[in-house]
């Protein structure tokens, strides 16, 4: 039962990621507005760890989310399969 509730948390997080990601592409967003804002709050501290890592690439191109993608997917991986060997 908990095991699932950390998947669907995970899964919620996949999707703010994602909605982050797209909505940069839109030059117009106020990102000092809710709910942006909010977005921004839960997602940037993740991301920013991979920007530290991997620079933007001519200061547009920005990849580190690939890698933010994979290390929370390992991250997943190895968290809900823990909740299930135990049971939970």
């Amino acid at each position: 039962m908990i095991a699932k509730l950390v998947n669907q948390i995970f899964y919620f997080y996949y999707i703010l990621l994602i909605l982050r990601i797209f909505l940069t592409w839109i030059p117009s967003i106020d990102w000092d507005s809710q709910p942006f804002r909010g977005m921004c709050t839960l997602t940037d501290p993740f991301l920013n760890i991979f920007r530290n890592i991997i620079p933007p690439i001519g200061g547009a191109l920005d990849i580190s989310p690939i890698l933010a993608f994979i290390v929370l997917q390992i991250i997943q991986g190895i968290v809900v399969s823990q909740l299930f060997r135990l049971g939970l």
